[in-house]
């Protein structure tokens, strides 16, 4: 089953990746993993590092000819500014909003450098390559995930569920619709409020937050379990998505909102046609842990940036004193490319469960289980 450990800093010589458990016969290039890489870098409100970073990968082992082994995959992304915080002066102006105060407690660090360098969204460029090779995998068996900016500031856009669901054969046509917006969102009148928000900000000196929606189609009943509360697959995208820097809350389905219905009012009803179906998805695909056939909804709430142009107050971590936090490059808005991590990462999650349901060492494998059990499916 696939799992993964990444290394690097943010301004170290690379980041690592190595991914293990990755089926043998699929078709893997860094070309494709270049192209995720650089959906991560794009949306309104990104700083101009972002053309410093240019990021590509290199696959180092586990592919012989574009096609995967069967052994681990090793991918490194070089740092174009690489090793200069080596020789960075100490930086010691507490960041509120960051693990700078949290992580020199528990690390005995005195350089927040130490802290801020692994601890930076920088870190997401490995998990969107882990992910492009999930995806990579999962689309083989007809799974696509989509993400799309909600909400920035108070600026609120329309879901894209509806549009997702009535076209589920056109996902990867839905994906590119959502990419040709530099704030990819589909409600373009919202977009355009979006934009104006994020240059108000900027102008202060300040950043905005935001919500996405992931959206998964595809995707077959029976992934995860309820047996054991670790195995439910809700659970595991929760933490999956709730670990990417940033983001303070998820939710699935109807998530916070049913606290304001009636049971009857919200559990998708039953129907049979070719097949068991529901009525309406407010569940987001996935009861008692286990998805149910319906696509996954998943939405998630990303805090504004805490690196500031115009710094708020702090205390000197050395000194004790009262000091202006530090400031670094950072992004008035985020939140576009934060959708494309929990892309990355939900896809890490499905494909896990995936290949937990239906085993295999080789493509040719997973697939052939997967005939099976779809044909099971038909005589339930």
């Amino acid at each position: 089953m696939l799992r993964y450990l990444t290394a690097g800093e943010s301004h170290g010589r690379c980041l690592i990746a190595i991914v293990e458990g990755v089926p043998s016969g699929l078709c893997l290039k860094s070309s494709l993993i270049d192209r995720e890489l650089a959906r991560r870098q794009i949306g309104y409100g990104r700083s101009e590092r972002m053309k410093m970073e240019e990021d590509h990968v290199e696959i180092l082992s586990g592919v012989r000819g574009d096609i995967t082994i069967g052994s681990p995959v090793c991918l490194i992304i070089p740092n174009k500014a690489g090793e200069k915080w080596h020789s960075s002066p100490p930086l010691t102006a507490l960041r509120p909003g960051h693990a700078d105060l949290a992580g020199a407690l528990k690390y005995n660090h005195k350089d927040l450098r130490s802290v801020l360098e692994r601890s930076s969204a920088r870190g997401t460029a490995t998990r969107v390559a882990v992910g492009a090779i999930a995806r990579t995998l999962i689309r083989e068996v007809g799974i696509e995930v989509i993400s799309h900016v909600t909400q920035i500031g108070t600026v609120k856009a329309n879901s894209a569920v509806k549009i997702v669901q009535s076209r589920q054969d056109e996902s990867k046509k839905i994906l590119s619709e959502v990419d040709r917006s530099p704030l990819r969102c589909l409600d373009e009148e919202a977009a355009q409020r979006m934009r104006r928000k994020i240059d108000a900000a900027k102008r202060r000196g300040d950043t905005l937050g935001g919500t996405f929606e992931v959206i998964v189609t595809g995707i077959p009943p029976g992934l995860g379990s309820y047996v054991h509360w670790d195995r439910k697959l809700d659970g595991q995208l929760a933490q999956a998505v709730m670990s990417i820097q940033a983001i303070k809350g998820v939710e699935i389905g109807l998530g916070f909102s049913y606290a304001g219905f009636s049971g009857s009012e919200v559990h998708d009803e039953i129907i049979y046609r070719d097949g068991f179906r529901h009525k309406s998805n407010n569940a987001g695909g996935l009861e008692g842990g286990v998805t149910n056939g319906e696509p996954i909804i998943l939405r998630a709430v990303m805090k504004p940036i805490p690196t500031l142009q115009k710094p708020l107050p702090s205390i000197d971590l050395r000194t004790k004193k009262r000091v202006r936090a530090s400031i670094q490059r950072s992004d008035v808005c985020a939140v576009p490319a934060a959708g494309v991590v929990a892309e990355a990462v939900v896809a890490i999650e499905i494909a896990k469960a995936f290949q937990e349901k239906f085993g295999g060492d080789t493509l040719r494998e997973i697939r052939r289980n997967y005939k099976g059990y779809l044909n099971q499916m038909k005589k339930a």
